[in-house]
């Protein structure tokens, strides 16, 4: 890892150690006011918060191993460690929801005396505009550090905020029409909510642990590519890009004039990892297999002046998502 990659990972492992600091913090309010009022909407919000509090700190570690320089067991770093908390986090977030659907249904069948609302709607926002606060910085900075773990923790807390002026909203409402079984109908409506948050960040991890592709940034790559290619870039094939952590892994095989000495072509190869680099983040490994072209490459290259041509251009090969991450030169057919 470079001293850039290092120092992301070292900033994430800061935001982390806050979010799980103020997490402790904003459960304890939210839990002053459940016991204020004994709102079963305010309870949804105190387990989400506990949820937050296990979700912090199983993050902070997790930024912790990733943080952890490549070692001779792990020659690709420890980025991985943050797909396996954010897995965590969504299995805690969606059991947390079904929970509060639980507490929820039997709250609307036996209801309960409720007390000062006024006070617990006030505690209440408190914590909302924390966790905005908290979540917005740490999703940018998530976003910003290629972070999933932070990303994850970035959601959850602004679905804890987005579910907490729900709550709210219920809960003036309760204030104002002394309906009760509004209290219980808002628990059920966010405990919903809070499943779909939970399982689609447990879809994201699992999508990082079993290395699926990422098509937007595949696409991306391949329209950057095709923008800034080099009449010496006569062919690229078996791209293949897999993160872990911040850190960006691109291979692929990349086909060069064969008249090129090795100073030559690696200089190519240099330009392409810089303008990787330049479009998708400092954070990057490139490994490239380099190949000579053939007599058939001639009918797609464009390289003025060849003094080996063997074959006259006859068209260009637009690199596609699909063409490009194939294990095969173009040809034309």
């Amino acid at each position: 890892m470079n001293s850039k990659g290092l120092k992301k990972e070292q900033q994430n492992l800061r935001v982390q150690k806050w979010v799980a600091a103020l997490s402790v913090l904003i459960l304890a309010i939210k839990f002053i006011a459940y016991y204020s009022t004994h709102s079963v909407a305010i309870l949804t919000d105190a387990l989400e918060s506990i949820v937050n509090v296990a979700a912090g700190f199983i993050g902070l570690y997790s930024l912790y191993v990733a943080a952890k320089p490549r070692d001779f067991d792990h020659p690709y770093g420890h980025g991985k460690a943050e797909f396996i908390s954010a897995a965590i986090e969504g299995t805690l977030i969606s059991s947390a929801g079904a929970i509060i659907l639980y507490k929820a249904v039997q709250n609307l069948i036996n209801p309960v005396e409720l007390h000062k609302l006024d006070i617990g709607i006030w505690l209440v926002a408190v914590t909302a505009v924390a966790n905005f606060a908290i979540g917005y910085f740490c999703l940018q900075t998530g976003k910003r550090n290629n972070s999933l773990a932070l990303i994850a923790s970035g959601k959850h807390l602004q679905s804890d905020t987005y579910s907490t002026l729900g709550i709210i909203a219920g809960l003036l409402l309760l204030y104002f029409t002394k309906l009760k079984w509004i209290d219980s109908v808002v628990a059920i409506l966010f405990g919903v909510i809070i499943i779909i948050t939970g399982y689609k960040i447990m879809r994201r991890s699992i999508a990082g642990i079993m290395d699926e592709a990422d098509l937007i940034l595949l696409s991306k790559m391949v329209e950057v590519l095709n923008a800034n290619r080099k009449e010496n870039w006569v062919d690229l094939h078996n791209l293949r890009v897999i993160k872990y952590g911040s850190i960006l892994h691109v291979d692929c095989h990349f086909t060069v004039p064969w008249f090129l000495n090795v100073h030559e072509a690696h200089q190519e190869i240099d330009e392409l990892a810089a303008l990787i680099r330049k479009e998708f983040g400092e954070s990057l490994e490139l490994f490239v297999h380099s190949d000579g072209c053939l007599p058939f490459s001639c009918r797609i290259c464009k390289k003025a002046n060849c003094p080996e041509r063997k074959n006259n251009f006859a068209q260009e090969i637009k690199w596609t998502l699909e063409n490009i991450s194939k294990n095969k030169k173009h040809e034309l057919i």
